[in-house]
């Protein structure tokens, strides 16, 4: 992925759906090399290719919230992988950040084992070249491509490790991180009690967003990576209560 792939996917994204002639235009490149980006970009499975058209796939589709803001997540992903040793047992929960780290932790790291209940996040990664996955049984839930439930959290109790990775829906001064789905979150609990930090990986824009269940108070979580617009004010509530806050460049 580079700088005109995530042009591109904000394109397709803003439009739903855009003709390969006018992407030409925007991009000041050739058709040619339109329709390469879209064939990679398509093969990820962040957009649709149609006949002289790029399309963006369904809002409910994790590959959706993927493709939106490519980049950002993509450095927040690549700057938590620097937290991971070599031969490290991780926990990764579901969500795009979340995916990104999962494919960091197993293209450029060496013997990292990444424990988790995203079926999503498994086939992500299936081609990487190291890495191993242990996926965890459940009810699987279609949308999110997750499992959670009592086996779950019967699965989940079999693990101790030293670090679990998870996104947010939201967050408020109030109720801290949130999540949007009870059981999801109910799972990503769970997983919280078999490890030693909690690390949360979102965009900023999370917290001007609230979810309808309490997922972490602040001092539940060990570190936020985020991006750089992070506001003043809820960067310095976080840091306040003794939070490692960790932010990308959007640039």
């Amino acid at each position: 992925m580079n700088k005109r792939h995530a042009k591109l996917l904000e394109l397709v994204n803003a439009n739903g759906r855009i003709e390969v002639t006018l992407l030409s235009e925007k991009l000041a490149v050739s058709q040619v090399t339109v329709r390469k980006d879209l064939a990679l970009l398509e093969e990820k499975g962040l957009i649709k290719r149609e006949h002289g058209y790029a399309v963006m796939i369904s809002s409910d589709d994790i590959n959706n919230r993927l493709a939106c803001n490519y980049d950002v997540k993509l450095k927040i992903a690549i700057l938590a992988a620097n937290l991971v040793e070599n031969g490290e047992t991780v926990m990764i929960e579901s969500g795009s950040c979340c995916a990104l780290l999962a494919q960091e932790l197993a293209t450029n790291k060496r013997d990292v084992t990444i424990i988790t209940n995203s079926a999503f996040v498994a086939s992500y990664i299936r081609e990487c070249p190291y890495g191993k996955v242990v996926l965890l049984g459940g009810d699987y839930q279609k949308e999110s491509q997750v499992v959670v439930g009592p086996i779950t959290r019967k699965c989940i109790e079999s693990f101790y490790v030293d670090k679990l990775f998870v996104g947010t829906d939201g967050f408020t001064e109030l109720a801290g991180f949130t999540g949007n789905n009870h059981m999801r979150t109910e799972t990503v609990r769970t997983m919280a009690e078999n490890a030693n930090k909690v690390i949360v990986l979102t965009e900023s824009r999370k917290f001007f967003m609230q979810g309808v269940v309490s997922q972490f108070k602040i001092n539940e979580v060990t570190i936020l990576v985020t991006d750089n617009k992070i506001p003043e004010v809820m960067e310095s509530l976080l840091v306040q209560n003794n939070l490692d806050v960790q932010v990308v460049d959007t640039q």
